[in-house]
């Protein structure tokens, strides 16, 4: 058993497929797995367990179809996508009781590839957190420590995964939600381009931001689930139109670093960067150097705005999208409230945990009469520099790098009372978001001090992610693997 959880995504999918393990094995491992690591780490909210061992049943009995590249491998879906017949709650008291009638595209991808749904994820509730504190139904634990956090807001993606529960998850990034639990993990975490992965069924937190992606333990794992739920969608009109992309084949094609150039932004490698952080980011690009590539200095002398211009756009965006949540049509009711006023106040005020309600609010303000151009206008013009920043640094090299987080995991608490400190857990990643360009995280080791995971970022162009993976997996193949998260020793 203990064989079948520590395996990767693409020798598991290729033991099934030659009969080595049964599917009901594989499942049957992942849900020991749960039962064990679940007391310790609350990565889930809810456990398919019944559904999927008769969908493994089934399958077995019908044999491997190779045509299926996920066929028989379990997944956990971040609890902010749609999935049919089970509940979506996005950790929220106002969504507590909800459960769709559809799934949502790249959930009804994974699906059509043969994977299983194991089951939902904690998470920031609608998203909004950097630590998966913010949650109706408790925090998360990192598997590395349980004192610490896993990272936000997809953080029970992350640590389910980390946990062995599943070999891989699916998560969301807004301003960085899925890199850094990845890096707090020790996991590969992508975001992929904005419109390469159909947003139809996620519900929304920032329209212009959200992107689903892949958590895993390696690149090659990554590749494979990314390149399962890319593609066009016309259900959703921000997806990108065009064929889906060859990204396992393309793993194939580069075998050193040769030629390469990685662009190493100053602005991320200045004052707020702890030291082990710096070390093990350092010491991965100079691997990259031996490995044949050229490290180029640039500037995004843009990004010390990023953060503003960040969060006034996602609380504008938030405040439009969770406006529907207003106790008549969707979502909780207070069924004591005596008139419709009181209904939507109280309906809203018990249904929304406190950060939710602190974004809406700001988001409301920035765009009230009066204030849209001060902020809002502001924000959305430096989200155009940015972005012209990446575009020009991005001629002068293939790929970006910068560390993915300034620290290591965070103590649980630690941030909790202060939301601008944990807002600023975010300042390597949200930059990105406002650019619709893709980025991953790869593990690059334990920090010497807090002995958590590192995570170092790539950037590259837009739908540029098969160079991403390529440059990623032959760093990753020359850094120090991580072992079993320290949490979970026997």
């Amino acid at each position: 058993m203990s064989e079948i959880i520590n395996t990767s995504l693409l020798d598991l999918r290729q033991d099934i497929l030659q009969g080595r393990v049964s599917v009901q094995e594989v499942v049957n491992a992942s849900l020991a797995q749960i039962d064990k690591t679940e007391p310790l780490i609350h990565s889930l909210v809810y456990v398919n367990a019944e559904q999927a061992l008769e969908q493994a049943r089934e399958m077995d009995q019908k044999g491997p179809d190779p045509e299926q590249p996920l066929w028989g491998v379990p997944v956990i879906i971040k609890d902010v996508l749609n999935t049919k017949s089970l509940p979506t709650t996005c950790a929220s008291k106002m969504l507590e009781n909800f459960v769709p009638f559809y799934d949502a595209e790249a959930v009804r991808r994974l699906k059509m590839a043969g994977a299983i749904i194991l089951g939902k994820s904690n998470m920031d509730e609608f998203a909004m957190g950097s630590s998966t504190e913010n949650s109706a139904f408790g925090p998360t634990s990192n598997p590395w420590s349980f004192e610490r956090v896993p990272g936000g807001s997809s953080g029970g993606s992350a640590a389910s995964t980390a946990a062995r529960q599943t070999t891989f998850s699916l998560g969301t990034d807004t301003g960085g939600s899925i890199r850094q639990p990845a890096s707090f993990c020790g996991l590969v975490g992508v975001k992929p381009t904005y419109g390469l992965v159909s947003r139809y069924g996620l519900i929304a937190y920032g329209s212009s931001l959200d992107q689903i992606g892949p958590m895993t333990r390696t690149v090659g794992d990554a590749a494979l689930v990314l390149q399962t739920i890319a593609g066009h969608d016309k259900k959703d009109s921000t997806s990108t139109p065009g064929q889906r992309p060859d990204l396992v084949s393309a793993l194939e094609k580069l075998s050193d670093l040769k030629g390469i150039k990685i662009g190493v932004p100053h602005e991320y490698w200045g004052q707020g960067l702890s030291d082990e952080v710096n070390q093990r980011c350092r010491q991965a690009l100079d691997t990259a150097q031996d490995l044949g590539a050229e490290l180029i200095p640039v500037s995004l002398p843009h990004s010390p705005y990023a953060i503003a211009a960040y969060y006034i756009i996602v609380m504008a965006e938030a405040s439009s999208n969770l406006a529907r949540y207003d106790g008549m049509r969707f979502g909780y009711r207070d069924k004591n409230a005596q008139d419709l006023k009181q209904m939507y106040v109280s309906s809203r005020s018990q249904g929304f945990g406190d950060e939710v309600q602190r974004r809406i609010i700001l988001g409301t303000y920035v765009l009230s009469s009066g204030y849209y151009d001060a902020y809002y206008k502001k924000a959305a013009q430096v989200r155009r520099l940015i972005r012209e920043d990446y575009a020009k640094a991005l001629k002068e090299c293939h790929v970006l790098s910068a560390p993915t987080a300034p620290t290591t995991a965070f103590k649980l608490g630690e941030k909790t009372d202060d939301p601008l400190q944990m807002y600023l857990t975010d300042i390597f990643t949200n930059p990105l978001n406002l650019t619709g360009y893709p980025g991953i995280n790869i593990p690059v080791g334990l920090g010497h001090q807090s002995q958590m995971p590192v995570g170092l970022q790539l950037f590259g162009p837009p739908l540029g992610e098969d160079l991403l993976f390529q440059v990623s997996q032959v760093m990753e193949k020359s850094l120090p693997s991580l072992p079993a998260p320290a949490g979970l020793a026997p």
